[in-house]
């Protein structure tokens, strides 16, 4: 058994018993007729489990959820804007964050706090929630299965994204078809824990609360939490992860079930982490960075994130220049101890340095190396079995110019 993997779906619409709606609000106060507000819904109670920002300063939706799943209620559903992020926003952001929650469920006409909210956009601005409140009531009069819904909900909660990301995980069991469908957002303020993201996976396995958790959480360390675009923690970062068991496959009875199942998460989460960086604000360059033979895996993320967020190396990077010098300084301020006359350092297959010995040689071909759209850096620190991979980014003008006057 396997899972078959569809990197370009319609999303959520994907997984039996869910369906979703998307609305123009203008909650940007544009005047124009963007979709804002997406309204994901299961009449199925749900199990669910979600991981947040680790940033001091949360939005009042990251709080709203953490409040609601750890009163460890069934949920029916999601609602979720873009163009406003609820964030520093006081005790009248929780309570409009509180007034979108319980105003899905009302308009749906399922249980009080049954519904997880997700804000994303501008920080500090009031909601307009006359606007938005219409605009639930709307969605749940719209909620649909089909592929183009599913795909205009991956599209309301866009921000500074050039498109939408969505993906699907299938596996069979038993004669029974398991699905794991998710969307995602997140072009800018990309670094763990996690970016500015929101991230929605919906399944119809069956599964307790507590090995979603499990499962999310193992997947989330080596994805969306394993990425950086600007080095910039957001206030709003969540993903959730929801259950409605309308498959039938219980995940509790069967170890093989549950490690497809866990397969099927870490697939999602991967494509759309990748589609996260490789949607960058205005970047050209998706560069993964590899550390090998580190003292442990603390050191070697330390390192990786170093160099991953250096904007010396991401500018060079950019400038298709195979600076190597930049990286190896880069991995020396980490500070993890580094043996230079043991470094290995590769673009691609064509080695750098050799036991910390340049292999000038091979310039012309970093060259054509750092011209690519993709590429990696493979360091080996020869010290220990400590691994980290990173995905991360070049720094543009462009990036600079379209925050300057985002």
């Amino acid at each position: 058994m396997s899972i078959v993997f569809t990197d370009d779906s319609p999303g959520l619409t994907d997984v039996k018993g869910f369906a979703v709606a998307a609305i123009a609000c203008d909650i940007r106060e544009k005047g124009t007729d963007r979709l804002d507000l997406a309204l994901i819904c299961s009449k199925t109670p749900c199990t669910a489990a979600g991981v947040f920002t680790l940033n001091d300063v949360k939005a009042a939706p990251v709080r709203v959820c953490t409040e609601i799943l750890d009163a460890g209620m069934p949920v029916h559903g999601i609602v979720a804007n873009s163009g406003n992020a609820n964030a520093c926003t006081g005790a009248q952001g929780l309570c409009d964050a509180k007034a979108m929650a319980e105003g899905a469920a009302k308009a749906t006409k399922l249980p009080h706090n049954s519904f997880l909210v997700c804000s994303t956009g501008r920080i500090g601005r009031a909601m307009p929630m006359p606007r938005i409140l219409t605009g639930i009531e709307q969605a749940a009069t719209a909620l649909l299965s089909t592929p183009a819904e599913g795909q205009r909900a991956a599209e309301a909660i866009l921000t500074s994204d050039t498109r939408p990301k969505t993906c699907t995980a299938r596996f069979e069991w038993e004669g029974r078809t398991v699905t794991v469908a998710a969307m995602a957002k997140g072009a800018g303020m990309i670094q763990p824990n996690m970016a500015t993201m929101l991230a929605f996976l919906c399944t119809d396995a069956a599964a307790p609360a507590a090995l979603l958790r499990d499962l999310l959480s193992a997947a989330n360390k080596h994805t969306f939490n394993a990425i950086t675009v600007d080095g910039d923690m957001s206030t709003n970062d969540t993903v959730l992860l929801l259950a409605n068991g309308a498959s039938g496959v219980d995940m509790t009875q069967a170890p093989a079930a549950r490690a497809l199942f866990a397969q099927a998460i870490g697939k999602v989460c991967q494509c759309l982490a990748e589609k996260i960086v490789g949607d960058g604000e205005k970047i050209t360059k998706v560069v993964t960075i590899d550390v090998n033979g580190a003292k442990d895996q603390a050191a070697a993320e330390k390192i990786a994130r170093a160099i991953g967020n250096s904007l010396l190396v991401k500018s060079s990077w950019y400038g298709e220049d195979p600076n190597w010098g930049r990286l190896v300084d880069a991995a020396g301020y980490a500070r993890t101890g580094l043996d230079e006359e043991k470094l290995d350092l590769a673009y691609d297959e064509s080695p750098v340095l050799l036991k910390g010995v340049a292999q000038d040689k091979n310039l012309p071909r970093w060259k054509e190396i750092v011209k690519q759209p993709r590429f990696g850096i493979h360091l080996n620190l020869h010290q220990g079995s400590g691994t980290y991979r990173l995905l991360a980014s070049d720094l543009t003008e462009g990036y600079v110019n379209y925050n300057k006057s985002e």
